[in-house]
């Protein structure tokens, strides 16, 4: 059985999306119901600094149909503060209220900053106090990270694949799991750039990966369009 590919991008509450992705007349409130009709996950980084209200999350879940996917972003807390050392506590506090979404749910990614440096044994204390039952996406952003690799796949999460201006990811494999996650974040795609990364992603799908591909926030809305053309071209 394949798996599923869920296009989207990081964020959806743009007013300078309106005219280019949303309606020019749509209340700023239906924005999440539009994108959600259009899109099958969205990436949030408001919860890199805020913990969301019950309130919040049910609305979310209320706006979307079933078989959307929320990706949380992890609170800074976790990653930069602590730096995922001794991270439980605000695990744990975080996943409680990040469970409130229920099969709206998707995987949660821990960003981490750019001078964070390798630390194995953290990583290995912090795999193993990760609760059950969700799914989780790494993103290191200091080189020195590379080699933890298979011990994060190991675990059974993602490491995020990050396409960007500066480091191309074309030649970075995606993992042989059962979760993908991928960041596009170059300024430009063309049509060429599409298909490459359909097709990537469509081997993914085939192997029964769950693959979650965000494009980046752009004021002119090329984000979103960008994202249903990847979603057309990969026959999602």
């Amino acid at each position: 059985m394949g798996g599923r590919l869920y296009v989207g991008t990081s964020g959806f509450a743009f007013d300078a999306w309106k005219g280019p992705f949303y309606p020019v007349e749509l209340a700023s409130r239906e924005m999440l119901r539009f994108y959600a009709s259009r899109l099958g996950a969205v990436e949030i980084n408001y919860t890199f600094r805020r913990h969301p209200s019950e309130s919040t999350l049910a609305a979310w879940s209320e706006q979307t149909p079933e078989g959307f996917a929320f990706c949380l972003k992890a609170h800074q807390q976790i990653t930069h503060r602590l730096r995922l050392a001794g991270a439980g506590e605000a695990v744990a506090f975080f996943m409680g209220r990040a469970a409130l979404l229920g099969d709206r749910l998707g995987p949660v990614l821990f960003q981490c900053p750019p001078y964070l440096r390798h630390a194995p044994k953290v990583l290995e204390e912090f795999l193993g106090a990760l609760p059950a039952g969700f799914r989780y996406a790494f993103e290191f952003r200091h080189p020195s990270w590379e080699e933890a690799r298979p011990q994060v796949e190991a675990a059974g999460a993602a490491w995020c694949v990050a396409d960007t201006d500066e480091a191309s990811a074309d030649d970075v494999p995606l993992g042989d799991g059962s979760l993908v996650y991928l960041r596009l974040r170059r300024s430009e795609y063309g049509e060429t750039d599409l298909r490459r990364w359909a097709a990537r992603v469509g081997e993914a799908t085939a192997r029964g990966a769950d693959v979650f591909c965000f494009f980046k926030h752009e004021d002119e809305g090329i984000g979103p369009r960008l994202a249903l053309r990847l979603a057309e071209r990969a026959g999602a």
